[in-house]
């Protein structure tokens, strides 16, 4: 076997005085060499070669080199690009601003995070009756480089004692600790092998939620069987943690647990591999009856929102596609449950019991309306949000007169409000300022039809001066599955696009949730190509409306959103001229194989069934990479902590793409080192990241400097 370390022509390039690339240069990029082996398999009988399967063992030195070649590659290429440190300047300038998340309430005290502006991981802060504050955890203090991240938390109903769980270099493993609040102190509990957890406290203890520890080595990609609901008491080993819900006979279902407010209901949500909804099991925590099916079979999602007293509260889209709101009385069955709030024309998305009211956020054409009803589902009052975008979070209980809410959008950084349920006023407690000229830019929503006639909904970014003359730089990001809704959302980062005179552009592509469970469903298994179809419908929508060129547009997305880009850029090519799948889905085939990938299945189907076969095949990243196609340029994205898609979907297509193609566009890969699928990831982490992804995207679209501002 013979391996090319990588080799750059710029190392030539800056011997011989020249300062950047020139647009040819990509042409001679010598590509490290990936081995090849011979492997076949059968699917039905047909045969599927898989030349790089020996990329998903983790621990292949080959495997270690090739990444380390393909990183120096990278590197040297992107150093090259003569304002990629001003762009990484640009962006910390922007970013360097004072943050708060939405506060929550638990007994008389306050609890919230802040951030300085730089800081690599947000401080959780505790604030008491009388208005003092103080650091609670420091998630800074966990590492030197910020790669421990706090993921999840759990509070008493007291607030004396906090459960939270850390992830290390953003895998989905957790790590469990407690602290006394009041004590300012750290207990001996830890627990190892939590994953896909909640917190949720009981008692002298609290629920969580794991898997048996997995074979060393193969942490990060071991198929993830078995999961468990596991009950901890305070101050004993793990080992003595109780087992309160498995299946021995099913490894691919999963248990979540919530604690109502008063410690009166234990809740667990069961979901099972390749269902559309989730069982419901609940038992009072007043007595020793054990727990019972509330909501039996898989057909219909349920959620708990709250209980008052007996009386518990579900949203469900069972019998309404947009949801509603029942409840019912416990000891209940579901044929007992009463309809609260009806479903409407819109998606009821979230609803939060506050004050003995319904806080309830509509969806209207993928963005925020926000109301409060009474406990019987009658509509109180509206309140009033400031321009089109999204309410993230309302945080409240019923013993407080007041709630929590945060809003953003594209042009509107985030703003914390607090709700006065007396007055029917909100207040702005928290809104910071950013060094950026808002006004110079706007927001549209437009509608475009897609291949079979859909109108699919996209928003626009913009300079408020944007002459549609098919020269400005794009920026297109879609996600498109899962029931996944894209909001308007604020993105610093994308202000560094804005003000370099790109258009923002995101459409609400099939298979998110933005139009309820129809439009999800239109977007799933065999209908997945109309996923395909509106986002190539929303590319040509940009170029044949002169908002840009094929050469000035950039596609761009992440996880499934990855596996999007990879599939369009090979049905249609020749509509951008840059392509960016991060963290994507690559191989269609195989990945139900690994760590938590049996559970995309009700998305995606399953290359073990004969029929999904045929639809996976056609479409998959890797197994629809041609010869002789003229590609746009890549950058793949992925990090070696990726333990929810593993980064073998990412190298396998690399070093397939690398291979097959040989025009003159880049193709390369940045493997982003202690991270994983992108929760949790430090600030400066992010920082690089950004500035390579816009340097790369600039560069490749013929900025060969920034705009003077």
């Amino acid at each position: 076997m013979r391996r090319i370390i990588a080799v750059s022509l710029f190392a030539l390039v800056v011997l011989m005085g020249c300062q950047s690339p020139s647009t040819n240069e990509s042409q001679a990029l010598v590509y490290p060499k990936a081995k090849k082996v011979d492997s076949v398999d059968t699917y039905f009988g047909t045969k599927v070669s898989a030349p790089y399967r020996w990329m998903e063992n983790e621990a292949d030195t080959d495997l270690r080199k090739w990444i380390e070649a393909e990183n120096t590659l990278t590197q040297n290429y992107l150093a090259q690009i003569p304002y990629r440190d001003s762009l990484k300047q640009r962006l910390e300038q922007l970013w360097n601003y004072p943050k708060m998340s939405t506060p929550f309430m638990k007994d008389s005290l306050t609890f919230y995070f802040k951030n300085t502006g730089m800081q690599n991981q947000s401080v959780l802060y505790v604030k008491t009756a009388d208005g003092k504050e103080r650091i609670l955890i420091d998630p800074n203090s966990f590492s030197d480089d910020g790669t421990i991240a706090l993921s999840d938390m759990g509070l008493s109903k007291d607030a004396h004692y906090l459960a939270y769980a850390t992830s290390t270099g953003g895998s989905d493993w957790r790590d469990i600790y407690v602290k006394d609040i009041q004590g300012d102190s750290l207990l001996k509990d830890h627990i190892r092998w939590a994953k896909f957890t909640a917190l949720a406290w009981f008692g002298n203890g609290f629920f969580y939620s794991g898997y048996q520890p997995p074979e060393k080595g193969k942490e990060l990609s071991v198929k993830n069987e078995y999961h468990k609901l596991y009950y901890h008491q305070l101050g004993t080993p793990q080992s003595a943690d109780k087992i309160v819900m498995e299946d021995q006979t099913d490894p691919l279902r999963m248990f979540y647990a919530t604690v109502s407010d008063d410690e009166r209901f234990l809740v667990v949500v069961c979901e099972k591999n390749n269902t559309m909804g989730n069982q419901i099991w609940i038992k009072d925590l007043q007595n020793d009856a054990p727990l019972k099916v509330l909501v039996d079979g898989y057909n219909y999602e349920y959620g708990f929102v709250g209980n008052i007293d007996d009386t518990l509260f579900f949203k469900t889209n069972e019998g309404a596609e947009n949801y509603k709101l029942v409840k019912t009385v416990y000891p209940a069955t579901k044929s007992d449950f009463l309809e609260v709030i009806p479903q409407t024309d819109n998606v009821l998305k979230s609803i939060a019991l506050a004050n003995y009211h319904l806080v309830v956020s509509y969806m209207v054409d993928a963005h925020s309306k926000l109301f409060v009803y009474d406990t019987k589902g009658k509509q109180i009052n509206e309140i009033g949000l400031p321009t089109l975008g999204t309410v993230s979070y309302f945080s409240g209980d019923n013993e407080h007169r007041y709630g929590y809410y945060s809003f953003n959008s594209f042009l509107y950084q985030s703003v914390i409000y607090r709700y006065d349920f007396t007055t029917k006023q909100s207040e702005k407690k928290f809104r910071p300022a950013i060094d950026f000229n808002f006004d110079d830019y706007v927001t549209e929503q437009i509608f475009y039809n897609s291949e079979d006639g859909t109108k699919i909904p996209m928003f626009l970014v913009h300079h408020k001066d944007l002459k549609k003359d098919g020269t400005n730089p794009t920026f297109l990001y879609a996600y498109g599955g899962f029931n996944i809704s894209l909001m308007p959302r604020f993105s610093v980062s994308r202000l560094v696009l804005l003000e370099n005179g790109f258009v923002f552009a995101m459409p609400n592509l099939r298979g998110g949730g933005e139009y309820g469970r129809k439009w999800h469903e239109a977007g799933m298994k065999q209908h997945k190509q109309n996923v395909f179809d509106d986002f190539i419908a929303a590319e040509e929508y940009l170029i044949d409306n002169k908002y840009t060129s094929s050469e000035k547009l950039v596609v761009n997305g992440g996880s499934n959103g990855g596996l999007l880009i990879g599939a369009v850029t090979n049905q249609r090519p020749d509509l951008c001229k840059v392509a960016i799948p991060e963290v994507g889905v690559m191989d269609m085939l195989r990945f139900q194989k690994f760590t938590i990938g049996w559970n995309w299945v009700n998305d995606y189907g399953s290359s073990d069934d004969s029929v999904m076969f045929k639809y996976l095949y056609a479409y998959s990243p890797l197994h629809n990479i041609k010869e002789g196609v003229d590609y746009p340029a890549v950058l793949v994205m992925t990090a070696d902590h990726d333990d929810r898609v593993v980064p073998a979907h990412s190298f396998k297509y690399t070093a397939t793409l690398q291979e097959k193609y040989n025009g003159a566009n880049p193709v390369l890969i940045r493997i982003e080192t202690m991270a994983g699928h992108g929760a949790g990831k430090p600030v400066s982490k992010i920082l690089d990241e950004q500035a390579d992804k816009y340097a790369f995207a600039f560069w490749n679209i013929g900025m060969k400097h920034l705009p003077k501002k």
